[in-house]
């Protein structure tokens, strides 16, 4: 029998009716509670309706929806019958979705929401394989003329009168799991070309429980709450719950991304998983409120981060006891400035926020440690089953991403590609025998297609995607992600792509915080009637330069940015620009603005033809 088939019945012999599960309910939206009891039950309903509904051991069911309860239910659901969930990001396309459900050949499909549920009708007829679908949110309304779906109610109800012979078979497939069983199939996001699907086995989940947990000495079972904020289809959000799971740290679960600062009041969470971007806004936020903070409440908190950084960094950081003067300035400063602001924000019993998925700046990293906001950065892929390393307090290194976690090995490859072995290594890509043998060598090495080195201490350190890596036509080579970092911190810059393959010099694509810019507009009595206007107008582009060249001012010159065009809409999902996780497609965006991107380099050309010299672009 496999872990997690079992983990479910001894958590609920040991927590019975305590909390388990929280969630805004969707006709209230009032918090409400999922007892360990009440979990185990649903999970029992939900294996014998997969079985009723046709679902074998290793048979595939595709979940298609915002974070909810459903989810977590439907997967262990999945488990008693060695079956295999597929989640599908919340985002998706018709396309995406069509693409998954026929590659994995799953059977059932759950839908959450209304666009969802549409979708998934469009695609029915696209799939030979799906027999059903599954609506999760009551205010679906169904097509007239739908014969194939259920509600989440109706779902569960085949399941309610299953005889004893059924309940034994459930029984006998929970009984003849074996760790080699794949567990989840896990969708790439797909930067470059189709997704591919991760096989994620039970032993390689097994280990990655393992590894964190064994570092996680200060978990307490008895009042933490971590607050699920980046998708389930997430590994990194699912492999995180799975060990608040296996701790018994009550996960609350936020269905609408949009309201995630709300929900973060709300629930005052001592964990959550974030991407970089949430810390980014977060640290903005807190600057701009202190700009316009009275001087002697802009200079006490000066005070107060300076001496947090000391105590924090300094000392905590490496395990050191602070200096007794700088431990009682700190302990002044955390009841009049800490505590207010971390209350400000909602995480006033800050443990552990892991981020990973891009790079965050060390600048605001170590601000955020100085006000007492822990954040872990770590780093992973689906491939590995999220972690590769992560932050191990006390000693970690700022400009890491940690230390690797025991069960991994790591080394440096050709081009200084990051390599991993180790049992949270996924067995390989489903259906794709070829693109498996490319990314695991004969050796067993994942190739992971990321640079990096290892620093001194056995960290690593993360520099980028070795696909990004730009040479210059002077064949000079940028990294397009640190310096997209970089102008994240900058509260008029919400997204910024970097150009320079084969280029002279480096440019980028920017697009604007429209909200941060009209509000600049007004303050300096700059006229405009449209974004159009506002992005266009010479004094805002002059603005914008002025404050990337002082981000850039100890870079190299051939890594800094020369040209640049702000953009009148952002990058999203929607057009292709975006993958499900807000990465960048590098490859539609430089496609899809190419006119002005040659524009950029082609004022320079003029220039030299006017002058007689030879163009070199």
């Amino acid at each position: 029998m496999n872990r997690f088939v079992e983990l479910i019945p001894q958590q609920c012999a040991k927590y019975g009716e305590r909390e388990a599960l929280r969630f805004r309910d969707y006709e209230t939206q009032v918090w409400s509670s999922i007892t360990w009891q009440g979990f185990s039950q649903l999970i029992d309903r939900a294996a014998g309706a997969l079985y009723m509904g046709g679902v074998e051991p290793q048979g595939r069911v595709c979940i298609f929806t915002q974070n909810c309860p459903e989810i977590l239910i439907t997967h262990f659901g999945a488990f008693y019958n060695r079956a295999i969930p597929v989640p599908i990001y919340a985002t998706s396309s018709k396309d995406e979705v069509a693409y998954i459900v026929n590659d994995s050949g799953a059977t059932i499909l759950f839908v959450g929401d209304q666009r969802q549920y549409d979708i998934a009708r469009q695609v029915i007829g696209e799939c030979p394989t799906l027999k059903f679908i599954v609506t999760l949110h009551p205010d679906v309304k169904r097509d007239a003329d739908d014969k194939t779906s259920l509600t989440w109610e109706e779902f569960l109800t085949t399941g309610d009168k299953l005889g004893k012979e059924v309940t034994g078979k459930i029984e006998k497939r929970k009984q003849e799991g074996v760790e080699s069983d794949i567990m989840y199939l896990i969708y790439t996001s797909g930067t470059t070309g189709v997704p591919k699907g991760v096989m994620l086995a039970h032993s390689n989940m097994n280990a990655a429980m393992d590894a964190h947990i064994e570092r996680f000495g200060f978990i307490d079972d008895k009042t933490d709450v971590s607050l699920s904020f980046l998708p389930f289809s997430h590994v990194f959000e699912l492999g995180w719950t799975m060990v608040c799971l296996c701790t018994g740290i009550r996960v609350a679960i936020n269905y609408d991304p949009r309201e995630i600062q709300r929900a973060v009041k709300e629930v005052q969470p001592n964990y959550m998983c974030s991407v970089p971007r949430f810390w980014e806004k977060v640290y903005t936020a807190i600057n701009d409120n202190l700009q316009s903070a009275k001087p002697v409440v802009r200079m006490m908190v000066k005070q107060a981060i300076r001496v947090g950084k000391t105590r924090n960094l300094k000392y905590a950081r490496v395990g050191k006891k602070a200096p007794a003067l700088i431990e009682k300035q700190y302990q002044y400063f955390e009841k009049k400035v800490f505590q207010k602001l971390r209350g400000a924000i909602g995480v006033t019993d800050s443990k552990m926020f892991p981020t990973a998925g891009a790079m965050l700046s060390d600048n605001i990293t170590e601000f955020l440690h100085a006000v007492g906001i822990n954040i872990c950065i770590g780093y992973g892929l689906s491939e590995t089953n999220a972690s590769v390393s992560f932050f191990t307090p006390p000693n970690w290194t700022i400009g890491t991403v940690g230390l690797p976690i025991s069960s991994i090995q790591v080394k440096i490859g050709e081009q200084n590609e990051i390599l991993v072995k180790g049992p949270t290594v996924m067995q390989g890509y489903y259906n794709k025998p070829e693109e498996t043998a490319k990314a695991i060598d004969a050796d067993g090495w994942f190739h992971t297609g990321d640079c990096g080195e290892l620093a001194p201490t056995g960290e690593i350190i993360l520099t980028e995607r070795l696909k990004d890596l730009y040479k210059t036509s002077n064949g000079k080579y940028i990294a397009p992600q640190v310096l997209e970092t970089m102008l994240g911190q900058d509260k008029y810059i919400e997204q910024v792509t970097v150009i320079g393959d084969g280029r002279k010099y480096v440019s980028a694509l920017i697009v604007p915080d429209f909200e941060e810019l009209a509000a600049y507009a007004d303050k300096k009595h700059i006229e405009h009637h449209s974004i159009e206007e506002l992005v266009n107008n010479p004094e805002i582009h002059k603005m914008i330069e002025d404050r990337i060249n002082d981000y850039q001012k100890g870079l190299a010159s051939y890594e800094q940015i020369k040209k640049f065009v702000l953009l009148p809409k952002a990058f999203s999902m929607e057009s292709g620009e975006l993958t499900n996780t807000l990465k960048i497609k590098r490859a539609v965006i430089n496609k899809r603005y190419r006119p002005l991107i040659d524009a950029m380099y082609a004022a320079d050309y003029r220039k030299k033809k006017d002058k007689n010299e030879p163009a070199n672009n």
